[in-house]
Formats: C-alpha cells, structure tokens, sequence
C-alpha cells in the first residue's frame, strides 16, 4: 500500500533476532539470497527501509503481491 509493505515477524526484536527473521522471510520471498538484503533504516525500530539488491523494484512488487494471493 503506496510502497510501504506490512509484515508480522514472530521473533522477538532482542539482539537483532527480528531482523534477522524479516530478511530471512524477504530472502525466501523473493527469491534472493539473505546478503541481498539489507536494512537501511531503522534497525530498532517497528518502521523499516528495507534495500533488496539485484532485483528491479518492479519485480519486488510482482513477487510480495504473489506471495499476498497465495
């Protein structure tokens, strides 16, 4: 919904484990490996700036909103 994508982690946000699942999760959605993604923004916070690497953001989009149908 206008770029910003909502996404519930069961992790606990202690000593990164949080991040470490919403990578984890993008990674498998998408398709791309774990280093490829990277959080820009907002490592201890509930609001993210996510940066995926080698995939146009067209392709991101089609491939989240997949996953959303599915």
């Amino acid at each position: 919904m206008d770029g910003i994508l909502r996404v519930r982690i069961a992790a606990a946000p202690l000593k990164g484990k949080a991040n470490k699942e919403l990578i984890g999760f993008l990674s498998e959605v998408l398709g791309v490996s774990k280093s490829s993604i990277r959080v820009e923004k907002g490592l201890a916070s509930r609001r993210k700036l996510v940066l995926v690497k080698g995939l146009p953001r067209t392709q991101v989009l089609e491939r989240l909103l997949a996953k959303q149908r599915a």
